[in-house]
Parts: structure tokens; sequence; C-alpha cells
């Protein structure tokens, strides 16, 4: 199966935001290009590192926007799912081995406008777990790693950062009650 194959399964499968869902999934039917970043517009995967024991999350200090934001980026020809990319993505920006994305999809979808040439992100957002004892390393990509308390990354984040800690603290709390 392609990426673009299974971003367009992942999307049909979210069951959230469902006008951002069908603009997502009509770009992706419009464009064969759409995951690659030569698309004016074009999905990328990323994913917010949660540590729930101490009830923190860790977020790049974006070398290029000068944003506090979650890891995350462009898809690459290996990726073979949107779920690995945000994986690796969140592995290579934080440093840190043995994450595991929270179960059940994509936690938000978020279009934001970037500069061009590219102009339109059509993000996939994930929550990513953090092992016990995790230790980050900054990456060539951020100025700065840093792990904020859930109500510190209200501050420091922009609209959609607060949005991705909510959703995700929410996804968690329902897979407690679940698994509980």
């Amino acid at each position: 199966m392609s990426l673009h194959d299974d971003a367009v399964l992942v999307l049909k499968g979210y069951e959230d935001q469902e006008e951002l869902r069908g603009l997502y999934l009509d770009h992706l039917a419009g464009h064969p290009d759409a995951m690659w970043k030569s698309g004016a517009g074009h999905l990328t995967a990323s994913a917010l590192v949660i540590d729930p024991e101490r009830g923190r999350v860790l977020l790049t200090l974006h070398k290029k926007l000068g944003m506090w934001l979650q890891m995350g980026g462009h898809c690459e020809p290996g990726d073979t799912s949107l779920e690995r990319a945000a994986l690796r993505e969140a592995r290579e920006e934080s440093g840190i081995e043995g994450l595991t994305l929270l179960a059940g999809g994509p936690v938000q979808l978020d279009r934001h406008a970037i500069p061009a040439p590219c102009h339109w992100h059509l993000d996939v957002q994930y929550a990513a777990l953090a092992p016990s004892g995790a230790v980050e390393a900054i990456s060539e990509e951020s100025l700065d790693l840093r792990w904020f308390s859930y109500d510190e990354a209200a501050k420091v984040g922009d609209g959609s950062v607060v949005r991705l800690v909510e959703r995700s603290r929410a996804a968690l709390r329902g897979r407690e009650r679940q698994s509980g």
C-alpha cells in the first residue's frame, strides 16, 4: 500500500473534525503528490511527545519558524504510513528512543499556512508516549528542546499546540478508562 493510500484510509477512519477531514480527503483525491513537499499544499505528520507520569509534554523551538511546536514534518520516501512518519519525526527531533504512539489513530488535524513555495501544511497529528525516564537530545532542526507542564505548554504554544495538548490529554484519559 502506498503512503497516499494509507493517508486516505487513516482519514476515512478519523471520526472528528468532519469539515477539515473532508478538505484533506479532497486534497488527496485531487493531488497524487499530496504526500510530498513538492506540491503547493501537502500532508505532514507530527506527534506531541507526552510524559503522562510527570504531566508534561516535550516541545521543540522550531529553527525556521521560531515557535514552540510538537515534533513533526514532511513525509519521506521510506515512510510506509502516516503513523510511521509521525513516529520517525518524533524520534529524530526528540532524540528519545522507545516512543510509542497512543493507540486510536490521529488526535487532531491542523491546516496551517507556511512560507512559500509550499503554502499549506495539512498536518495529521498524533500523540507519542515517552518511556519512563526518557532523556531528550536536541536535533539540528531545533533551536531548543524543552519539557513543559501541560499548563506551561498552553502559555508558550500557539492555538494549534494548545488544542493538541488538550486533545492528547483527553485521548489519554479515554484510554485509561478503557483499560481500567
